[in-house]
């Protein structure tokens, strides 16, 4: 009994416990019903070799289908690219040169853009297999899918393509070493006024905006710039550019310069002709009667205070502001009545400002008149936060000023006009002991009025002063423009503003001048506060890569 039990013991841990004849039986019946249920794929001899494959509807082993297709034969083994050694950049046809490194992303992109039978298949894996850097071989290793047999299968396969880099000279690497002006469309910018404080802001955004990238040549002038493009297309976009920062108008013409009768083309050149509207920051002006009602009783007088895609004024007694459209300045155009160059110096008496406002009470008297006479004049300004008693200010006398009607304009001869317009804070004309640290840049332009003072005799002499006179003045509009950017947070917003740097780095950023000491305060208790300053957070520093400006933000 002991040995039986033993043995019971034993098949129970191996095999489970028994179990009766009939309980036996049903478990087999259940293992076989379901070895039946497990379906079968039929096996079939492969219709080229004979190999026995599963059922498909190619009726094909894998081998065979490989060698019977092949799905890369519309992709050349072989092809070329096309790379200027003077600017290190590659072809991308048409006509688009751009730069890429060896075995880049921007590389392989233009390389595959190269194989056009690549539209047909799918794309699984592209990756450069290494060759010698001096070799002018790239070879790229692919993978490509492809459904045959009337898409029941779907067929892979990898290849090599091999690349020859070829050496071909581009259009703006051709137009330097001939030194000829293939330009066909020319961008004329022009402004009627006597100082350029428009065209140094405008500069400004073309720089940080890279407006002028597509242009071939860039030509100063005394009452504007010109820039040149190699296709219309591009000036077109140069316009629309202005369009979106200056108030403008524009006029297209064209010139017809040759004409192949057999093959009936024609090469036109295009120029456009962009007129700035002749009011800048800081003029004062007089608004033409239809203004005045369309605005509801806004002004005659008022004072620009920001030009950009409008022109954005300030009555400077009722202190509203208005906003005028170049649409709507063009049909009733008008001019300022004092310019900026007739800014006076006022001290500041006293300030009564109320809380909570921008505005208030100033008492001013002319910095000439102070211990000559007693004239003082009380006005309501929207500087008055901004001032305190026995600061400085810049503003129009207009009380001086004999204006009749041709000034003035038909119906505003009898207008009430204030004697006194402020503009903005003084902070006096001494110059800082320490220099700037910022500078700005500059636009690679030719001078055209310096080339024609270089001219022999008596005549090229007064030519050569009246371009030293020039040179000066834009000197000073510049100095006054750079002053505008450090008082003016929401002017410097749009322009980008470097770290100054001294040598050969402060002659690559092409702006020496800005290094140059600039007019600034003088004690606090003579000019009324510190000089503001740029923050340094403001503030790009220029680095310079193989002779290239890549400014970066800190």
């Amino acid at each position: 009994e002991a040995c039986e039990d033993e043995s019971t013991l034993l098949h129970t841990r191996l095999n489970g416990p028994r179990l009766p004849p009939a309980t036996m039986q049903d478990h087999t019946m259940q293992d076989a019903e379901m070895v039946r249920a497990v379906p079968t794929v039929p096996t079939i001899l492969c219709c080229l070799c004979g190999t026995p494959v599963p059922a498909s509807p190619s009726n094909m082993c894998s081998a065979c289908i490989h060698a019977s297709f092949d799905i890369t034969e519309s992709i050349p083994r072989t092809s070329a690219i096309y790379f200027c050694k003077f600017c290190n950049r590659y072809l991308q046809p048409p006509n688009t040169w751009v730069r890429a490194d060896l075995e880049s992303k921007e590389l392989l992109a233009l390389c595959l853009r190269r194989l056009r039978a690549l539209s047909k298949l799918k794309l699984v894996d592209a990756a450069f297999k290494w060759t010698e850097p001096h070799s002018r071989r790239i070879d790229v290793r692919l993978t490509v899918q492809k459904a045959v047999l009337d898409g029941s299968t779907t067929l892979q396969q990898d290849l090599v393509v091999r690349f020859v880099v070829e050496h071909q000279q581009c259009s703006a690497c051709r137009r330097a070493a001939t030194d000829t002006e293939l330009w066909t469309a020319s961008v004329q910018v022009r402004q009627k006024v006597q100082h350029k404080r428009t065209f140094l802001h405008l500069e400004q955004l073309i720089i940080k905006h890279s407006a002028h990238e597509d242009s071939v040549a860039i030509k100063q002038h005394p009452d504007g710039i010109d820039f040149y493009f190699l296709h219309r297309s591009h000036g077109l976009k140069f316009v629309g550019f202005l369009n979106q920062v200056a108030p403008i108008r524009h006029k297209a013409s064209e010139h017809l310069v040759s004409h192949d009768m057999s093959n009936n083309t024609f090469r036109y050149k295009y120029s456009f002709s962009v007129e700035i509207v002749p009011l800048c920051r800081e003029d004062l002006v007089v608004l033409p009667k239809k203004f005045c009602q369309h605005f509801g009783g806004f002004g005659p007088l008022a004072l620009v205070t920001k030009v950009t895609q409008a022109i954005h004024l300030l009555d400077p007694i009722t202190l509203r502001v208005a906003e005028i459209r170049p649409e709507q300045y063009w049909v009733n155009p008008f001019r300022a009545l004092m310019t900026s160059r007739r800014l006076s110096v006022y001290t500041i008496l006293d300030v009564d400002t109320v809380p909570g406002a921008h505005e208030g009470d100033v008492t001013v008297a002319r910095d000439v008149d102070l211990g000559v006479n007693d004239n003082v004049t009380y006005l309501r300004s929207h500087l008055a936060m901004r001032l305190h008693a026995g600061g400085q200010a810049k503003g129009y006398d207009v009380k001086s000023g004999n204006f009749g009607e041709a000034e003035l304009g038909a119906g505003n001869t009898g207008a009430e006009l204030p004697e006194v317009v402020l503009v903005k804070p003084f902070y006096g004309n001494k110059k800082r002991n320490k220099r700037r640290k910022w500078q700005l840049r500059k636009l690679d332009a030719d001078e055209v009025a310096a080339s024609a003072g270089a001219a022999d005799g008596k005549k090229g002499r007064k030519r050569g002063a009246a371009g030293g006179a020039d040179l000066a003045q834009l000197e000073e509009d510049r100095e006054e423009f750079m002053q505008d950017l450090e008082m003016d947070p929401e002017l410097r917003a749009g322009v980008n503003i470097y770290r100054a740097t001294s040598g050969a780095r402060a002659r690559a950023l092409g702006d020496a001048d800005a290094m140059t000491d600039a007019a600034s305060s003088v004690a606090p208790s003579e000019a009324g506060g510190e000089y503001p300053s740029i923050p340094i957070e403001e503030m790009l520093e220029g680095l310079v890569i193989e002779g290239e400006e890549a400014p970066r933000r800190d």
